[in-house]
């Protein structure tokens, strides 16, 4: 006897096959058999010609911290999202170090002093996890960021030779420990004051393991070219497989260089270098305001740059950069004051600026932008996201298009009561827009390759032997909706809302979501390289 068998299913198995009628045995967690069957189940769900398919593999995630705070968030499982790649863009909750951890906890925001850390490694900090209760699966990486602060904080130089053998040191241990790579964000600190060699260097010890090498790349806006290029060297040079994080071209004098991005990836992979990317399917972007500032203005981390934002003359010199210079990702020169909206703030003197733009919110405190920019990072000791809008919808459909390309939400788990802010809509949204707009309503994609994209695409990437798939012994990730209906249905000014069509989720076996309601089962794992 099973311990479940989906009925009557249009299976869409994760390869990019075309779909076909059959049946799922469920028994200990892992898929025992597909096709038409008569045999016995404790449960049986019949799923009258609904589709089901692998359950979908986040490529790109920031729950790092909240899965610890809001375990039971639900705004990921409601997409039919069974398993999370975290530690993106350079910053991951370890490796720890005690002179450099509260450097470390500003970099990952104001949550990151909600929660006890009883952690100092990799490992330890994902049993912590595990013994929350996960929802679903997570598949960690490390942050490059992370490790540079725990050997040298926030020094804007190379490092110094002991230094550069402890970060080797803390990657190597925490490849050992099971994660699936290392990651890097090159516009945020300390990975922007980071050399190419440097990281060359780092990545060369992914070798041994098969690791990725993750990136958010030096920018995605006028230096998009040479960081794409930047991405494909350390992975040749590295001998490493490389996946460019959330690919797009930001800002309209940029739009179009995606063509010319998406050949340098063909060209690399034509030369034996694997270089893939991911992508979420919206035309805004979504950061920390922090990020509006130059480079030079985070060394030594958010304390002081906060000082640098009291200091009159740094104002000076700081509104120069923003208003001259475009060798960095400069999001006010690209996209513009009108562009740029306030998304969440922690404090409630300042709550009621959610949703306004830059521009907006400066004419109502009658400041120039530039100063509101400072003060409200003051304000806010730096803790303060942003939505922009500066993605064209054609790059968009393009990048989804194209071979290389699989999807990745960019985004978090997030309080299922009491949500507060106007995150970016992707949180919520970002599997079912897939499928409803740009596989059933536009035709960018076919739903057999729409869900390789989601499924077996990024486990292949990874290196995730029994997932993605659904295929006999594979654990039993499965998601099961509605292809006429499904939709999502967040949007900017109303963001906190669950999609439509996502029928059933199981992770490991377990039902998690039934008829499109959570069964309050925690049944994710933490899995290990």
């Amino acid at each position: 006897m099973f311990d479940i068998i989906i009925k009557g299913a249009r299976v869409i198995n994760g390869t990019g096959n075309a779909w076909f009628w059959g049946d799922i045995a469920i028994k200990d967690g892992e898929i025992k058999q597909i096709g038409k069957m008569h045999q016995k189940a404790k449960r049986i769900f019949d799923v009258a010609e609904l589709v089901v398919c692998p359950g979908f593999i986040d490529m790109h995630s920031h729950s790092d911290m909240n899965i610890l705070i809001n375990p039971r968030a639900l705004n990921k499982i409601m997409q039919g999202v069974t398993t999370e790649v975290t530690g993106n863009c350079g910053i991951s909750p370890a490796p720890v170090d005690e002179t450099t951890i509260d450097q470390l906890k500003a970099s990952l925001g104001g949550d990151a002093n909600e929660v006890d850390w009883n952690w100092r490694s990799l490992s330890e900090y994902y049993n912590q996890v595990k013994n929350n209760g996960l929802l679903v699966n997570i598949a960690p990486l490390v942050g490059q960021g992370t490790i540079r602060i725990a050997a040298m904080g926030f020094a804007y130089r190379p490092p110094r030779t002991e230094e550069m053998s402890e970060m080797k040191r803390l990657l190597q241990q925490a490849m050992a420990e099971g994660a699936f790579g290392f990651s890097t964000g090159l516009i945020y600190p300390p990975g922007s004051f980071t050399e190419t060699e440097e990281l060359i260097e780092l990545a060369k010890g992914l070798k041994e393991y098969d690791g990725l090498y993750a990136s958010h790349i030096r920018g995605e806006s006028s230096t998009l070219i040479d960081a794409v290029k930047e991405a494909i060297k350390i992975g040749k040079e590295a001998k490493v497989k490389v996946e460019i994080s959330h690919h797009k071209a930001c800002g309209k004098r940029n739009w179009g260089k995606v063509k010319q991005t998406l050949r340098l990836i063909e060209t690399a992979r034509n030369e034996g270098i694997d270089v893939t990317c991911d992508q979420y399917p919206y035309t805004a972007s979504s950061t920390g305001l922090s990020a509006c500032l130059p480079p030079w203005v985070h060394e030594g981390g958010v304390e002081k740059l906060l000082e640098r934002l009291e200091d009159p003359s740094m104002r000076i010199k700081i509104r120069h950069d923003i208003d001259e210079k475009d060798n960095w990702d400069n999001m006010v020169m690209e996209s513009g004051w009108d562009n740029i909206v306030v998304a969440s703030i922690n404090s409630e003197a300042n709550k009621y600026l959610e949703g306004k733009t830059l521009a907006r919110v400066a004419q109502i405190q009658e400041k120039n932008p530039f100063d509101t920019l400072f003060d409200l990072l003051l304000q806010e000791k730096g803790d303060v996201s942003i939505v922009i809008f500066d993605i064209n919808e054609d790059d968009l459909r393009l990048v989804m298009s194209h071979p290389t390309m699989m999807v990745g939400s960019d985004g978090s788990s997030l309080p299922s009561s009491s949500p507060e802010g106007k995150p970016h809509p992707r949180n919520y949204g970002t599997y079912p827009r897939v499928l409803g707009k740009y596989v059933r309503e536009e035709k960018v994609l076919t739903l057999e390759e729409a869900i390789r994209k989601m499924t077996s695409f990024p486990a292949q990437k990874l290196g995730i032997k029994n997932r993605g798939l659904l295929e006999e012994e594979y654990r039993a990730d499965i998601v099961v909706f509605d292809p006429a209906t499904v939709s999502d249905n967040a949007t900017y000014e109303e963001p906190h809302h669950f999609p439509e069509g996502i029928k059933y989720v199981f992770v490991n076996g377990e039902v998690i979501v039934a008829k499109g309601e959570y069964t309050g089962r925690t049944p994710g794992e933490v899995l290990r390289k």
